[in-house]
């Protein structure tokens, strides 16, 4: 595909209030009515996220069950059921499917199209926003909101205007400015809290002044700063990356000094095994083969594996991996790693979310750690052994 020659068009779909949207729409007695999902008011948790009717009462996601029970104590509050959502997000994606194969899922409840290829199939970019809307609501029960965009900014800027339930455009740079020049900061993507308030001390506080201060943005905030100054200016040259199903998945750490300590490995494996199985978790897929890699010192390379009940729980595959280490050889190692394969998108029989081996209570706060590091970044909440890992490792 030529982007230099054709005009992109891209298209950024997002469910409205996703987890909370697919209880109601298996319990139509939740309609209309503050749906809080993390835990019960008598728990210690978080909100994993809300209904439109909750938000009215300043219920946010991750603020503590205490605090949303004082600010909604009327609300409905209930644990989540993931394996839904995840089952639900596949149905989504086969409905984007069906118009290109460049789709971006950037996590279970949205995603990038490009169909700047394929949209003169289907009678052009308003015409497949409206028939996934369309779709997605009578072969799921869900509405969401879609952008249409000249670039993934653009695309994603649009999808949040008219939320819940609409569909916007922004078709070109200069529609692109009318609508955001004169908002904050935080409009450009990538721009979070602190680089707001670093851009805020030199009275830039709004895209306009972005683009009216580029030389000072750019001194501040370095490669990173002109990155601002050019999606403000609404260059975006992002491509949608379609990623082919994966055989494996592995992540490795190679020490700088060999390792004698086999309980420094073990934390090691702990932390890989979160960052892996949160890809995964990500994907709603499972994997049934763990494969520890190891490489000693003087460079000779093993490999261990082991089989067993689909899984995707961080803390199942940490230990299928240390029991691995437990059984090799006791010498310096210069690299140690773990590999996932033979995976699945399908919750057999004995599965569940995570691992029916499991308590109940223990799936909940599993899902629960889950659903906070998806909607804002791995390292938003750790479990105590995690925490020990990187103490040991990084004296943190």
């Amino acid at each position: 595909m030529c982007y230099d020659l054709v005009m992109v068009r891209i298209i950024h779909v997002d469910m409205d209030a996703f987890f909370a949207a697919v209880e109601v729409r298996d319990n139509p007695e939740l309609a209309g009515k503050p749906l809080i999902i993390g835990a019960l008011p008598h728990e210690r948790g978080v909100v994993s996220t809300c209904s439109y009717e909750a938000r009215k009462y300043g219920v946010r996601s991750a603020m503590p069950i205490s605090q949303a029970f004082r600010l909604c104590p009327h609300g409905i509050f209930m644990h989540g059921n993931f394996a839904k959502y995840i089952r639900a997000s596949q149905q989504i994606r086969k409905v984007w499917e069906s118009y290109t194969d460049l789709v971006e899922k950037i996590s279970l409840d949205e995603g990038f199209l490009d169909i700047t290829g394929s949209e003169h199939l289907f009678g052009g970019a308003r015409q497949i926003a409206q028939e996934i809307k369309a779709r997605t609501l009578q072969e799921v029960g869900l509405t969401c909101s879609v952008g249409i965009g000249y670039s993934k900014m653009s695309a994603k800027l649009a999808s949040e205007e008219k939320k819940p339930d609409g569909l916007f455009e922004i078709p070109d740079i200069a529609a692109l400015h009318r609508l955001i020049l004169d908002r904050p900061t935080r409009t450009i993507y990538g721009i979070g809290t602190q680089t707001a308030a670093k851009l805020a001390e030199h009275g830039i506080l709004t895209v306009r002044q972005i683009l009216e201060n580029e030389r000072v943005v750019e001194t501040l905030l370095g490669k990173y700063g002109r990155e601002i100054v050019l999606l403000a200016r609404g260059a975006d040259n992002r491509r949608i990356t379609a990623a082919a199903p994966a055989k494996s998945l592995g992540k490795e750490r190679t020490f700088q000094e060999d390792i004698t300590d086999f309980e420094r490995l073990k934390d090691n494996l702990v932390l890989i095994a979160k960052r892996l199985a949160f890809k995964i978790q990500s994907q709603g897929i499972f994997c049934k083969t763990i494969t520890l890699k190891v490489t000693y010192s003087g460079m000779k390379r093993i490999t261990r594996n082991i089989s067993g009940d689909s899984t995707n729980c961080p803390r199942e595959i940490a230990a299928r991996a240390i029991g691995l280490l437990e059984k090799i050889e006791r010498r310096p190692v210069r690299l140690v790693g773990i590999s996932l394969s033979g995976f699945s998108d399908r919750i057999g029989e004995q599965l569940n979310l995570f691992d029916m081996r499991e308590s109940q209570k223990s799936r909940r706060f599993a899902e629960a750690i889950f659903n906070l590091q998806y909607k804002f970044g791995l390292d938003i909440i750790k479990t105590g052994r995690e925490l020990i890992a990187e103490k040991n490792l990084y004296g943190e």
